[in-house]
């Protein structure tokens, strides 16, 4: 692998030097100088201009790449890259100069750091892992390229107004961007709709109507070297001007339609799809993203003097989750449409590149796509589509020439109901190599949905547990136990995760947990104060922390987590003069804009938490808060302060789970079900350093085929009656009594997520972190025992293991 660049600026002096040239020039030419925006702008464009240099290196050290090195290219509609500046000051070594180039001028560093918006171009763990994953390419010296789309507004901007989450637009860039590096010389026709033509023997595609993707790149600093990594994000554009005549006319609208049309495909990530027009947007941003993609890939290749043959060879494209399915479709296109190669030779470049990460086994989640709709926007892919399925099933047929069900259940098109494109199994078939994201959910996926796929080809079937970069979310979002960290075993953990493990040879001195515990308290206190500053929220800084921050979803079950909120209530006031531990219950994270259910549960979270925090009954013991607007630099804030990390999904519903990762990097304890990469971290640290409770997925599956009634567990449980009972009658919504009788009377009938199955075992579980926690010397030990056991669960551990098991020509 070619990780060695020819020295043009690669000193820390040199980049310190660099860095102080730039931010004086870049500062003096602000015209809001002093103020803070302008020191964040020029401290910005200072990082980014030092890291082009090595960004040019880079690019020139891999384009004369041997074969051997195969360019890396993420194609993941969401990269959720949180703030950028903190990090680019760690990989550059810059952190002391540019302290004191700040404090000269009166500012502190960071207030600079709180300045700087998210980046809007993710949501949840699969934007997040993306972001990870480049941060490691970097690192580990692999060439790479992540494909993203440049969204204008983000997600949304979650707001509550009477308890209930509002959805506004995302306005990060509306002071602009300084870590963009705009590319005007990378524009891709992307087509539309239109009709398919015979061309003698070839097929051509003529698009009704085409715009313009304009490439954008973000750069990816490494940490410890000189390598960077490169997230390019696609604008879509209109491929003409305004219709001047109509705008003539006086028809200013309708002139400058197709600028619109074209405009509005980067405007939100995951519109809502609950109407056609949704669905329609969602199906074109895909497009954009693989098309654009594809082709930039393809010309590169070619500008480098490569053979279009060896595109497979040399190149990796990789498919985080389904969402870019469709760069099969297209990739075989443009060999087979636009460079004349045979289907044949065509089929094989494909299968060689690409390769397919799957994120999920709820048969809901998977993406399909209605054949009119697809047909509408893409002929000529659909056209292929049902070429590779025909191939596919004279091959399986060949194998199997009696076992029509098996042909109907592994078609890549549905044909019960409504036909539709399959994109998973279009992804299966075209890919070299598929894998889940946690060892249980490897193992279910080839059990349960892909059980099909993975008789007809096991070998293509593996697993890679996700990771976290260890640089990110503990050596910088938690600066107060890294230091710790620092004093008991030496910085080589900052390089190498793996040297964590020198914590347990340590973890039963009651010094260094008393250490790590004051490291915590700090945390704690810092969010204590935001919760003030931000929700007008006292709480004490020495109750537990119990944070449950994730996508509000059924299967994550913030539901259950509320109920033992209101079971841990009642039982205070039956009780009052027992010893509660303190607790306050942190709660954050966003619900899809169309996600009825989801928004009901944050609804239920705002009214419990308004009727327990006002009881003066329970003396400030029992806190519950929701901080809104979940993002990255929100969970640096949170997870260095957490004490207890909610991971509890019903059985077999997480893939793996990375926040779980980040909270145990951080010195907080796991209360958990044996799900996801719960499980891995459960078997390296020693189950009896986690709080596992409930079902396990053997379990939750026999029990639904048996029958599920969970009413059943309601009779047999008085304290679960009893908290359904209250909240379904509307005691916590006292001024709308009905308001929560639907999602309780849900509950009661309809469990599909086992709710009130694992109520007991949960309930239960809390009643054993209440008699830790009381037990601090105990606590700390196992906190120590925590961070020593997540070396493994490194971003650069999984890079490694795709780079070993995935992107290896199969």
């Amino acid at each position: 692998m070619n990780k060695t660049l020819k020295p043009q600026d690669k000193t820390a002096a040199a980049a310190q030097a660099a860095f102080s040239a730039t931010f004086e020039r870049e500062y003096a030419q602000r015209a809001d100088a002093p103020g803070v925006d302008a020191a964040l702008h020029a401290s910005a464009r200072a990082c980014r201009e030092t890291l082009v240099d090595r960004w040019i290196a880079t690019q020139a050290a891999d384009a004369i790449r041997p074969p051997a090195d195969r360019r890396i290219h993420y194609l993941s509609m969401e990269f959720l890259m949180g703030r950028a500046l903190r990090n680019a000051w760690s990989a550059l070594g810059i952190n002391n100069v540019l302290s004191a180039k700040l404090q000269a001028l009166g500012h502190e560093a960071g207030a600079l750091v709180e300045r700087e918006p998210d980046a809007g171009l993710g949501n949840g763990g699969l934007g997040r892992l993306a972001a990870c994953f480049l941060d490691s390419l970097a690192t580990l010296g692999l060439p790479s390229f992540g494909y993203g789309l440049r969204y204008e507004f983000g997600m949304f901007t979650q707001s509550i107004a009477d308890g209930r989450q509002v959805e506004q637009p995302d306005q990060w860039l509306r002071r602009g961007n300084a870590w963009e590096l705009p590319r005007t010389e990378l524009r891709y026709p992307v087509g539309f709709g239109g009709r398919v033509e015979r061309d003698g023997a070839a097929r051509r595609w003529v698009p009704a109507r085409r715009i313009m993707a304009q490439a954008w790149d973000f750069i990816v600093p490494g940490h410890g070297g000189e390598r960077v990594s490169t997230l390019r994000q696609w604008q879509a554009q209109a491929e003409g001007s305004i219709d001047f005549p109509q705008f003539c006319r006086g028809e200013h609208e309708a002139a400058g339609r197709e600028r619109l049309r074209a405009d509005t495909l980067n405007w939100v990530l995951y519109p809502d799809d609950s109407t056609e027009a949704g669905r329609m947007m969602r199906l074109e941003q895909e497009y954009l993203l693989v098309s654009a993609s594809i082709q930039d890939m393809v010309a590169r290749h070619r500008r480098e003097g490569r053979e279009l043959r060896h595109f497979g060879r040399d190149n990796v494209v990789h498919l985080n989750d389904t969402h870019p399915a469709l760069a099969v479709p297209e990739l075989m296109r443009l060999l087979l449409d636009e460079h004349g190669l045979t289907w044949d030779e065509a089929w094989s470049i494909t299968r060689q590149a690409v390769s397919y990460t799957n994120h999920t086994q709820m048969p809901e989640a998977l993406e399909t796509w209605a054949l009119p709709l697809f047909q509408h926007l893409l002929p000529r892919h659909l056209e292929i589509v049902f070429d590779i399925n025909d191939r596919f099933l004279i091959e399986v047929r060949a194998l199997h020439p009696n076992d029509e069900g098996l042909v109907q259940r592994i078609s890549l098109i549905d044909e019960h109901g409504e036909r539709r494109v399959r994109m998973a199994p279009l992804a299966i078939v075209g890919s070299n190599h598929v894998n889940g994201v946690s060892k249980l959910h490897s193992q279910l996926m080839v059990s349960t949905i892909f059980a099909d796929f993975a008789r007809l080809d096991p070998e293509r079937f593996t697993n890679v547990t996700n990771g976290v970069t260890h640089r990110r979310w503990l050596a910088q979002a938690n600066p107060a136990l890294s230091a710790v960290i620092d004093e008991t075993i030496g910085p080589r953990w900052r390089r190498e995760a793996t040297a964590l493990a020198a914590l347990h040879l340590r973890a039963d001195e009651q010094e260094i947990g008393a250490a790590f515990m004051r490291a915590k308290h700090a945390n704690k206190q810092r969010l204590a104060d935001r919760i003030r500053r931000d929700l007008g929220i006292a709480v004490d800084a020495n109750s537990l922390f119990d944070v449950h921050i994730k996508r509000i979803h059924e299967y994550k079950r913030q539901l259950l987590n509320l109920l033992h909120v209101v079971a841990r209530y009642q039982a205070m006031l039956a009780d009052p003069r027992a010893t509660w531990v303190p607790r306050t219950v942190i709660f954050a994270g966003k619900a899809a804009s169309a996600y009825r259910t989801a928004k009901q549960i944050i609804h239920l979270i705002h009214d419990v938490a308004r009727v327990i925090n006002s009881d003066e009954r329970l003396q400030g013991r029992l806190r519950v808060v929701f901080m809104p607007n979940y993002s990255v630099s929100l969970a640096e804030l949170i997870l260095p302060a957490a004490d207890l990390s909610e991971q509890i999904s019903t059985a077999g519903t997480e893939a793996s789970g990375t926040g779980n990762m980040k909270f145990a990097l951080n010195a907080a304890l796991t209360i958990g079900t044996w799900d996801g990469a719960n499980i891995e971290m459960a078997q390296a640290m020693g189950e009896e350093q986690m709080f596992v409770f409930g079902l396990r997925a053997e379990q939750v599956a026999r029990i639904k085929e048996l029958g599920y009634d969970p009413s059943l567990y309601v009779e047999e449980n008085r304290a679960l009656a009893a908290v359904l009972d209250a909240i379904a009658r509307g005691d916590f919504s006292p001024a709308e009594p009905e308001r929560h009788r639907g999602l309780i009377d849900g509950l009661r009938h309809h469990d599909p997520y086992l709710l009130m199955a694992d109520f007991k075992d949960y309930v239960a579980t809390q009643l054993r972190v209440d008699t830790l926690y009381a037990s601090p010397v105990a606590w700390a030990a196992r906190a120590v025992r925590n961070v020593a056991s997540m070396g493994g669960f490194s971003s650069d551990r999984s890079i490694r293991d795709y780079q070993r098991h995935i992107w290896v020509p199969r």
